[in-house]
């Protein structure tokens, strides 16, 4: 099998997006018995090599603490916490360790909107006016063409967020449907009409969630809205620098508090995620039909002349041979960056959180490493 150069990848994101030296410490699932760990070619990787090369990319990218999972054959076979949730006071990351997923809470999300198309609650292709208006852009007749898979495909027009633009105003930058950009506000409104079809609050949309997919997947500490145990739990962020992110004063923090984000809010840990992607993998907990909606390609990221095509679908991000069966996704919010990668018919994938703005990078360096064919 060829040798996969995954910075090809990297590259073709760059032009298409907005967007101390510390210990492994061994908190592996392995009972202290070494097994085979399988990257993405099936070959067989030395644990203290996977070791050795995370270690040395926290030290490079200055990562105060990480914390990471790879899946062979529907099973974790590798967990590992490494360096400090917080720096000043020297506490490690643990298995209790809580990081902000930011962008990978799209993903998630779209399994959760499925169970409302399921339930015939929502139709994908109604415009959302029909469920819930929107006053904030109201004014804009062209936003009656959204429909919940226009936003789940990044199609809506939306930009990003409000507050990156000029007047700091909605705005649609495009007629809906016709053309790519990047949008949490398009996920928020969606959110937002998910909350009135259900008649309640963003604290009960947070139980509709733990009762459609946390509680049936087991993921015990995964919130969208911060509990006392996340709270608790959480890692502190640091900027590139190393430098601590006062982030109870941060202008997002205090915007989203107490808030659904649904496409930046989830709190999560490795192991807790794993078993998400688990079922993305061996399709379980939806119908066949939700799977297929989720995974089929929308919009098209790269220029015609990428070597490697890459395309979103419904809360995912997706490519070319040989990632036609994969799906990925990162994360950024300030301090804390994370990734994820999963082949559904390699039953094969990896997910990595840290306290970190090199999360992200780190997260595609080491697809790349995963790929090797000898080591």
């Amino acid at each position: 099998m060829k040798t996969i150069h995954i910075f090809k990848v990297i590259g073709t994101l760059l032009l298409i997006s907005l967007v101390t030296n510390c210990s492994i410490q061994n908190k592996s699932i392995q009972n202290e018995k070494r097994i085979s760990i399988k990257n993405f070619n099936g070959i067989i990787v030395p644990t203290d090599s996977i070791d050795s090369f995370l270690q040395s990319k926290m030290t490079e990218q200055n990562i105060p603490g990480l914390s990471i999972a790879i899946i062979n054959d529907s099973k974790v076979v590798y967990h590992k916490t490494s360096g400090y949730a917080n720096k000043e006071k020297k506490l490690p990351v643990t298995n209790k360790t809580i990081f902000e997923g930011a962008s990978i809470s799209k993903s998630v999300f779209a399994s959760f909107v499925m169970t409302y198309v399921e339930e015939g609650k929502l139709d994908l292709d109604k415009p959302l006016y029909q469920y819930l208006p929107y006053p904030d852009i109201e004014y804009d007749d062209r936003y009656k063409k959204i429909t919940a898979r226009i936003v789940l495909s990044h199609r809506s027009g939306f930009p990003n967020w409000r507050e990156n633009e000029k007047d700091k105003k909605l705005i649609l930058k495009f007629e809906p449907g016709t053309s790519y950009e990047y949008s949490g506000e398009g996920y928020q409104y969606l959110a937002m009409v998910l909350k009135h079809i259900g008649g309640t609050d963003w604290n009960g949309l947070e139980t509709t969630f733990q009762k459609k997919i946390a509680n049936p997947l087991g993921l015990e500490h995964t919130t969208f809205i911060e509990d006392s145990y996340t709270m608790e739990n959480k890692a502190e962020p640091y900027k590139n620098n190393g430098e601590w992110i006062d982030w109870k004063n941060e202008y997002w923090y205090k915007k989203d508090k107490g808030i659904f984000v649904p496409a930046a809010s989830i709190r999560t840990e490795p192991i807790d995620f794993s078993k998400w992607m688990i079922d993305m993998m061996n399709k379980k907990l939806l119908t066949k039909n939700s799977y297929k909606e989720l995974f089929k390609h929308h919009s098209t990221l790269s220029p015609p002349e990428a070597e490697t095509q890459l395309y979103y679908t419904l809360g995912f991000t997706t490519a070319n041979d040989p990632f036609t069966t994969a799906y990925f996704h990162g994360g950024t919010n300030d301090g804390f960056t994370c990734f994820y990668f999963m082949d559904t018919s390699k039953k094969w994938g990896y997910v990595l959180f840290t306290n970190s703005e090199y999360g992200e990078t780190l997260g595609y360096r080491l697809l790349d490493y995963l790929a090797k064919e000898n080591y």
